[in-house]
């Protein structure tokens, strides 16, 4: 790595004794990268063995890598912490001006300990860091956080604010850290973690510079990197009508979760598919810092004060493929507008917004068939496209008055122990599920280090499967070599939807730029390292992948994929898989 490179700096903050400190992890960056290969070496060393996810030794961790703030779309930070929603690895990506802000302070990681007696938020200006009083932000919307510290906190520009809502502050295990207005730390509770902490916001901004080896070579690869996200193909999609464009083709192959995945198709499918939400409501794009794609599709909905039509008020509201999966079509939405109406809400508490639509789906069906009465859900009668209901539901899952919404606070996996309905609780390892109904590579979300469609594109090799039908052997192979790369990808770290251009030779030139002697082979080493010592982190906290495959929801063999599959494809498929962890 380059010499007197701020990426070694590690911050640590002490929320328990106020106390702040850096320490030089050059050997961690050094051998890992940064990102995902610095932060589980920082969350094994951090994060006591079996430590309690919502309490003070839990650690929330934030690592950037080599690339970030110096090539295009190299633009994600990597967050590590345990989840409270899984018991085990909590991992999430995010964009924004996250990772270009904390390498600009100086940083290479952050690593937030203990938990603070009041309401709290951090702020970090290069190497002014301070805890600042968040009383007055407790209790209060995503949206209103933000405009108070942008107020509040300089730093524009360079600056990236993150904070929670009432779902991280209520303990919801499934709620998100937002980051600017349209971007999340989404799966796995961290913002869950930082309720737990009183942690309100992290308000984080920087003015420092990079100094490269060979700026000739830079400049080369930058041009080549920025042509071919700008003038390809290869990001088109992102751009123009961004993951939404995938709603119809996968409802049409049967391939979308519908009603809690009784069906896989929505039959009103063009009233809440990609074009229609690009035609009439897309109002603007945005991107990433460093990112010059612009996949963030933003849609303008106006909504009417009172009946008199000139009083209204207008709303930006950020949607894509997976929202519009599970707060559309897995509760039976059939309208664009009202799909917005519940994003809009779930964006306002902080939830995850996969999460909480598989377990209102559940909720939904444990109602259709008697399961549940209105009794339990505090006189609310859930049924399939009433988006006013189940806005009202939203909020009681975080107000909870009750037993039941208790238990959706703790995820799909807890409520139906409590309730019953397993056959039907869409999670894999305690994660609720993604939005595709790909047959066999349901194997994908099982043995992924985060239970996330993101770790190894499993969805993916579902929907080809039908062209040539894998065997467990040959899907297994598939998967781990993605997820082996991914590691790499996720430490330096790039943005996924990339991953076709920053191919294995881009990223051993792009790291000669700042100070590294690397070959794919050497890359692929440190892959198989990092995603081994996630799963090896994952069984350390409790993770028994034999008895998840115990706990597979039947309702996935139950409705029709295009690909036939059974328990035993997914038994052979996991006993590969742990064969294969043994030779990483």
């Amino acid at each position: 790595m380059l010499k007197k490179d701020p990426i070694k700096n590690v911050l640590y903050v002490d929320l328990t004794k106020r106390d702040m400190w850096i320490e030089d992890k050059s050997e961690l960056f050094e051998k890992y990268l940064g990102g995902a290969g610095v932060a589980i070496n920082l969350l094994e060393k951090e994060c006591p063995i079996q430590a309690d996810a919502l309490g003070p030794d839990n650690p929330a961790i934030f690592a950037v890598g080599q690339l970030n703030a110096l090539y295009p779309l190299a633009s994600k930070t990597v967050a590590m912490f345990k989840s409270p929603l899984t018991g085990n690895l909590g991992e999430s990506h995010c964009g924004g001006r996250s990772s270009i802000a904390i390498r600009m302070a100086g940083y290479g990681a952050i690593v937030i300990k203990g938990t603070s007696e009041t309401p709290v938020y951090l702020s970090i200006h290069d190497d002014k860091v301070k805890l600042r009083d968040a009383s007055t932000l407790w209790g209060l919307q995503n949206d209103t956080v933000g405009r108070v510290l942008r107020e509040q906190e300089a730093g524009a520009g360079t600056r990236s604010i993150m904070r929670i809502g009432r779902a991280g502050e209520e303990m919801v295990s499934y709620s998100t850290l937002t980051v600017e207005t349209y971007r999340h730390f989404g799966r796995l509770g961290l913002g869950t973690v930082f309720g737990s902490k009183k942690l309100k916001a992290l308000v984080i901004s920087g003015k420092q510079g990079l100094k490269l080896q060979n700026w000739k070579l830079y400049k080369k690869l930058y041009d080549e990197l920025f042509e071919s996200a700008t003038t390809s193909g290869l990001m088109k999609k992102y751009h123009d009508i961004g993951t939404p464009i995938n709603v119809k083709p996968l409802s049409d192959k049967k391939l979308l979760p519908t009603k809690n995945l009784q069906q896989g198709y929505l039959d009103e499918i063009e009233e809440i598919s990609g074009e229609t939400f690009a035609k009439n409501f897309l109002g603007r794009r945005m991107s990433c810092a460093h990112c010059p794609v612009s996949c963030v599709h933003l849609a303008t909905l106006k909504e009417a004060y009172t009946e008199d039509p000139y009083f209204h008020k207008t709303k930006n509201i950020g949607y894509d493929y997976e929202l519009i999966f599970s707060l559309g079509s897995m509760l039976g939405i059939t309208s664009a507008k009202q799909v917005l109406q519940i994003i809009d809400e779930v964006e306002a508490l902080g939830f995850d917004a996969m999460s909480v639509g598989v377990v209102l789906s559940w909720a939904t069906e444990m109602m259709e068939k008697g399961l549940i009465t209105t009794k339990e859900t505090n006189g609310l009668k859930l049924q399939w496209n009433d988006s006013k209901t189940y806005i009202k539901a939203l909020r009681l899952i975080v107000n909870q008055p009750n037993d039941f919404f208790k238990a959706l606070a703790r995820g799909v996996i807890y409520a139906a122990s409590k309730y019953g309905g397993k056959n039907f609780a869409l999670a894999f390892g305690k994660n609720e599920m993604p939005g595709y109904h790909t047959g066999p590579a349901y194997v994908g979300y099982l043995i992924g280090a985060r239970h996330s469609h993101l770790d190894n594109g499993g969805y993916a090799l579902g929907q080809k499967a039908s062209e040539k039908q894998l065997t467990p052997k040959q899907l297994v192979e598939k998967l781990v070599t993605e997820e082996v790369w991914r590691q790499i990808m996720s430490s330096l770290v790039i943005c996924f939807f990339a991953r076709g251009i920053y191919k294995p030779e881009m990223v051993v030139d792009t790291l000669r730029t700042v100070g590294y002697d690397l070959t794919p082979e050497d890359l692929n080493k440190i892959g198989k390292e990092i995603l081994k010592k996630k799963h090896e982190f994952k069984i350390r906290e409790g993770f028994n992948i034999d008895r998840e495959v115990k706990e597979i929801p039947q309702r996935i063999f139950e409705t029709p994929a295009p690909v036939p599959f059974d328990i035993n494809f997914i038994k052979e498929s996991v006993e590969t898989f742990k064969n294969k962890l043994k030779e990483l």
